[in-house]
């Protein structure tokens, strides 16, 4: 299926599908332009350009891609960035510095009440010899939202995203060397609330951070050996088939709710799910399929949003379907976005043997699920997400029953279609406004 243009990036604010989206998006932007205080143009603003620079002296020992300290997930690169806030003063000039221990004090804010959000994404180095980031602008607008939504201090997501570019330029020549074409690395910006009163209040310091991680290669055919993240197996290792294992998730587990913070990107929404995680690896799948309510209505997998391909009873119509964003249950992946207009943009006409698909963004539960998988109408499921990439799904487990979803090979058609169409941008095989090039700082 040959590649078609695509709508033009924003700049740094993301386009949701439904009306409540698009209300909290307006909150997000209307909230950035805010102090905590509720006052306008009184405190430092944060300003990449009056960032300071001290270089480490210490190099560390670059490991090999995707080796043993990649699936560790322990080793960072040279350097961070930081930059701090207080509620007298705003925000302070952000400094690029060797990678070390943050100071806080045992009643931060952060170590009791969660306040705390973050961001992923990936630096990574082009077959065309150029490092380039992914529609960072999303990860920068999405990280003030969830900032917004735990009381934590406005930015602007373009100054956020000028220090993600000067780390990047910084570190990534050396960790990212021009011969690992198609490798890459881990950026995890973060804020907390450092403030030491531990009064449930909003907090008055926070500290923002950007570092980057060697981290493992999950988007290679989980056939393979898997890091330690992934393993499915109670005896810790890895399973043999390809294709995500999924189990649905309890009765009495909710991952998120309606008009909950499902939205946000925060600490809050992870810790919770690790004890279903763990069962799940104990019984032999690599992650939880989560639902909601008693109609068991299908949301994310693991942390990752979830996508089906099924055919329409009624018309017969093939449709790729993932949950909405209108009830804020669910994250507004960055890679969901771009699975949407992808798939909306290319996959529209059946093309070179590849029938199209309306793309729907709707609830849908596991009894539909099931009743597609009986009538032969399920035709593939896939998890998108910037850990895990484009992960293909083989089974599904709900209540005693294993689902098994159709695979070509090691993947389903559509799923292999959008990764290489995604990979292709991130990595220069074609140039494109989401792939933003980062110019290197001389070594």
């Amino acid at each position: 299926m040959a590649p078609a243009a695509i709508t033009p990036e924003s700049s740094g604010t993301t386009t949701p599908t439904t009306t409540t989206a698009s209300k909290l998006t307006e909150a997000g932007i209307k909230h950035a332009s805010h102090n905590s205080n509720g006052q306008t143009g009184k405190l430092a603003a944060l300003d990449a350009s009056l960032m300071t620079t001290t270089l480490n002296k210490a190099a560390k020992t670059v490991p090999e891609f995707d080796g043993p300290e990649a699936k560790a997930q322990k080793t960072m690169t040279d350097h961070m960035v930081t930059a701090s806030w207080t509620v007298e003063h705003g925000w302070a000039a952000p400094e690029l510095k060797p990678y070390g221990p943050l100071s806080i004090m045992p009643s931060a804010s952060v170590l009791h009440y969660a306040t705390e959000c973050f961001e992923g994404l990936k630096l990574y180095r082009g077959y065309d010899g150029r490092l380039r980031l992914f529609r960072v602008s999303r990860n920068c607008a999405r990280m003030c939202r969830s900032a917004s939504r735990i009381a934590l201090p406005d930015f602007d997501p373009k100054e956020l995203e000028k220090l993600i570019i000067a780390l990047c330029a910084q570190d990534g020549p050396r960790w990212l060397p021009k011969d690992r074409a198609g490798c890459f690395l881990y950026i995890r910006p973060t804020m907390i609330a450092t403030d030491p009163a531990l009064g449930v209040q909003r907090p008055r310091e926070a500290l923002l951070y950007v570092i980057m991680s060697c981290f493992p290669d999950m988007s290679k055919s989980l056939a393979t050996p898997a890091p330690p993240a992934m393993q499915g197996e109670a005896n810790g290792a890895a399973k043999a088939s390809p294709g995500l294992r999924l189990i649905a998730s309890s009765e009495d587990t909710i991952r998120a709710w309606p008009g909950g913070f499902g939205y946000a990107k925060v600490g809050a929404n992870y810790g919770p799910s690790l004890v279903a995680q763990g069962e799940a690896k104990a019984k032999g799948f690599d992650q939880v399929i989560w639902l909601f309510g008693s109609d068991d209505y299908v949301t994310e997998a693991g942390a990752s949003n979830f996508f089906v391909v099924v055919r329409e009873k009624s018309s017969g119509k093939l449709q790729l379907i993932t949950a909405p964003l209108e009830e804020r249950m669910i994250l507004e992946g960055v890679t969901r976005a771009s699975v949407l207009d992808l798939a909306r943009e290319r996959m529209t006409k059946t093309q070179d043997g590849v029938e199209a698909v309306e793309v729907v963004e709707k609830r849908f539960n596991m009894k539909d699920l099931i009743a597609a998988h009986e009538d032969g109408r399920f035709v593939e499921a896939f998890a998108a997400g910037t850990a895990f990439f484009v992960a293909p799904v083989s089974v599904i487990h709900f209540r005693g029953r294993d689902i098994g979803v159709p695979m070509d090979g090691d993947s389903g058609v559509y799923a292999r279609l959008i990764k290489q169409w995604l990979s292709n941008i991130m990595f220069g095989k074609q140039e494109h406004e989401w792939g933003v090039v980062v110019e290197e700082k001389a070594q």
